[in-house]
């Protein structure tokens, strides 16, 4: 009897958990900046679990910041483009790209691109170190303009903003509690820290969320957190959402500087 009751209350309990429509999957992964390294490794998880996982309508989604921070930006920038390729993958625009795309025609954001991971993505591209650092803010300009293609520009400029799926809403950095989503400002889809974090009550869907770096997945209930530092902790994390259920894969450097990948087992 007691196994009945506890069978019936947890039949009820996911009945009312949040959900995406039956026969469709989503991948979410978190803010990769730069670390083609895990992307790799991430990738084939995903795509491992995915043919494990059984028949299903499947969806990645990258919720932004590609670039910036770690060693190779524009790898992982063609590496989600090929992706894009053969699977469903949908990519949001972080603050990141925001500011990259910005940099090229201002220079006050070219100065704040550079102290918060533009160098990287300027080399990544095949400026050297060396011409970099001796480029004035208009020569650091006129080398990023040479170097990266007006179709690479083009394409980061066409990332979304905003993806629902079922009771959940994919977004980089998080939403204005109190302002209905279609009337959602893309500086708050893209920058937004406070008040959104401390928000504890029910919001209009689920937000998926990046941007504020966390040591494990945060589930709040009315949102969920996956940025996990990729290019400071070694570790990027995908949620894996179905039905009503909720999961986790990660790619993980380790101390060796072996790169795995896999479920991931949250401890808090």
């Amino acid at each position: 009897m007691l196994q009945f009751l506890r069978s019936l209350f947890s039949e009820s309990d996911a009945a009312n958990l949040p959900s995406i429509p039956a026969g469709q999957r989503v991948y979410a992964v978190g803010d990769i900046h730069g670390r083609l390294d895990l992307f790799e490794a991430l990738i084939e998880a995903i795509e491992q679990d995915d043919a494990d996982a059984g028949s299903a309508s499947s969806t990645v989604i990258l919720l932004g910041d590609l670039v910036d921070r770690g060693p190779d930006p524009a790898g992982v920038v063609r590496r989600a483009r090929e992706w894009q390729d053969q699977r469903e993958v949908r990519i949001l625009s972080g603050n990141h790209e925001e500011m990259f795309l910005r940099s090229f025609k201002d220079e006050e954001m070219m100065r704040h691109f550079l102290r918060h991971g533009g160098r990287q993505t300027i080399m990544s591209y095949g400026v050297g170190r060396k011409a970099l650092s001796e480029a004035s803010i208009t020569e650091a300009q006129a080398l990023m303009d040479a170097a990266v293609p007006e179709s690479e520009r083009v394409y980061i400029a066409n990332f979304e903003d905003m993806i629902v799926i079922g009771q959940y809403v994919f977004v980089h950095a998080g939403i204005d509690p109190q302002v209905p989503l279609e009337a959602q400002r893309k500086s708050d889809l893209r920058w937004i820290r406070e008040p959104f974090l401390s928000h504890s009550e029910p919001l209009e869907k689920v937000v998926v969320h990046g941007h504020t770096i966390c040591n494990e997945p945060e589930d709040r209930g009315n949102r969920i957190g996956i940025d996990t530092g990729a290019y400071s902790s070694g570790r990027l994390t995908a949620l894996v959402l179905e039905g009503s259920r909720r999961r986790y894969i990660e790619a993980i450097e380790r101390e060796d500087g072996t790169i795995s990948a896999g479920p991931r087992e949250i401890t808090a």
